[in-house]
């Protein structure tokens, strides 16, 4: 036979003849005596909309100018 077979094999068998599972795998106690989650408010998708319509470009040197380190936020 070929010792790949006793490589892979032998392991899988052992490892199916385990008595426990690993603490990972078993469901956890805590988890049961957790209360239910709240229940979720219905919020509609619309809730925040604000109707926009298209406008003309403003001057873009003025807007710059206000956006400059000495008039404006930029430090």
């Amino acid at each position: 036979m070929k010792p790949s077979i006793f490589v892979v094999g032998l392991p899988l068998v052992i490892g199916g003849c385990a008595s426990t599972l690993p603490p990972n795998v078993v469901a956890s106690s805590t988890a049961a005596e957790q209360p239910p989650a709240r229940a979720v408010a219905y919020q509609s998708p619309m809730s925040g909309y604000v109707a926009r319509q298209p406008v003309d470009p403003k001057p873009w040197r003025r807007q710059n100018d206000l956006q400059s380190p000495a008039n404006g936020d930029a430090q």
